[in-house]
């Protein structure tokens, strides 16, 4: 990690808690609101890929909502609440360690950046209300490219603006198949496993994994 000149950040699920829009309406949803949430992200993560191979392309804001009215069905939750589990994902919170280890990285001189899905404007929304403005150098979207992870022209962005080699990049995940992504085109991916989950069988095991970000500062 001694070569490392940039840090790049997944944003969902790695900065920003994805489960944390359906946990604020866990009184209305009921008991079911954490499988409601992760059966919305499995299909949201879904519709990606699927639309990449059919190079049929929606912004990550059209596929949130149709992967969350599919999840409603699922889930038999009224389509009322659709509006207020949209607008609270537009705000999602921080996992709690998270601005804490941005500013001490931020001070360390690396170049900061998010690498993720999600469009400009939601991201800079995200970033906004989480009180993170100033910390990131910048913010790729997939956006530039037409395409979702793990494709690898997502992952050239961070190299193309900073005319650095792959392996000057440290790349952290929370998605274990965007850590492989990222290491099998050549990154020092970093898997942050908060959950203690088991890692795919892609080609790829990262060198470094992580239970949350503060152990990152052990390795840079």
């Amino acid at each position: 990690m001694k070569n490392i000149k940039a840090i790049i950040f997944d944003a969902y699920g790695t900065l920003f808690d994805v489960n944390s829009a359906a946990e604020k309406c866990k009184d209305k949803i009921g008991s079911k609101w954490e499988d409601f949430a992760n059966y919305w992200r499995t299909t949201q993560l879904e519709y990606t890929w699927l639309r990449s191979l059919m190079n049929k392309h929606k912004d990550f804001w059209q596929v949130t909502e149709d992967s969350l009215d599919k999840s409603m069905k699922a889930f038999n939750i009224d389509i009322s609440m659709r509006n207020e589990l949209l607008n609270l994902y537009k705000v999602l919170s921080t996992f709690k360690e998270v601005h804490k280890v941005l500013k001490i990285l931020k001070e360390k001189n690396y170049k900061l950046g998010i690498l993720s899905n999600g469009t400009p404007a939601l991201l800079n929304e995200l970033i906004e209300s989480n009180n993170l403005k100033n910390i990131f150098d910048d913010v790729f979207s997939i956006e530039e490219v037409g395409i979702y992870k793990p494709s690898s022209k997502v992952y050239d962005l961070p190299i193309k603006k900073y005319n650095i080699q792959k392996d000057e990049v440290a790349f952290l995940s929370a998605n274990t198949w965007d850590v492989s992504g990222g290491g099998n085109y050549g990154y020092n991916s970093i898997w942050v496993n908060r959950n203690k989950n088991i890692f795919d069988n892609l080609d790829y095991k990262p060198r470094n994994e992580i239970n949350n970000l503060k152990q990152l500062l052990d390795l840079v």
